[in-house]
């Protein structure tokens, strides 16, 4: 007996997914298409029927956990592509009001307690970030790309030489959604 770690990830029927041989997994659903290049010497991507499978013959630990990954990875791929990932954010000030905008590709929060530069935060991928009163939504099929957009928004409002536990101003992650 061969000890074999296999992980499955079920393949809705409005979802297209192509394996190439150089370890690249197209997905394609209502909402977009996801590429990404999934690759390891040792483990094997294969699609059968509406299942993709990842599998590893004679798995050391880091192959096992990179099997579990790459699944994973699979997964958040079919979810975005179909559902789509939606980050919520709110604008917390007690100071000194902030306007935050979204112009091209980054987002720009002025007058971040008071001061007279405005903070800017790149905004990654084809995200779309929109802000209504005091909620910045973020959007995106790609996961990767809406979370660190939602942490660079939120890095940019970082407190510096003050004292957090009275400046609590900032905009601040709410909800990760599907």
């Amino acid at each position: 007996m061969v000890p074999l770690v296999e992980r499955e990830v079920e393949i809705p029927k409005d979802v297209k997914a192509e394996i190439k041989e150089d370890g690249l997994v197209i997905i394609e659903g209502p909402k977009g298409k996801l590429e990404r290049k999934l690759y390891h010497p040792k483990i094997k991507i294969e699609k059968q029927d509406n299942k993709i499978i990842v599998k590893c013959e004679f798995a050391r630990r880091k192959e096992k956990a990179l099997v579990g990954t790459f699944a994973a990875h699979i997964r958040n791929m079919i979810k975005g592509v179909t559902e789509g990932f939606v980050y919520k954010m709110k604008i917390v000030y007690s100071h000194f009001p902030m306007k935050v905008s979204v112009k091209g590709n980054e987002v720009v929060i002025e007058n971040f307690l008071g001061e007279k530069h405005p903070r800017r935060a790149k905004i990654f991928g084809n995200v779309k970030v929109s802000v209504k009163g005091d909620e910045v939504i973020i959007e995106g099929i790609n996961r990767e790309e809406v979370g660190q957009t939602a942490a660079n928004i939120e890095f940019a409002t970082k407190v510096k030489d003050r004292d957090v536990r009275v400046f609590q101003d900032g905009i601040y992650i709410v909800s990760k959604g599907g």
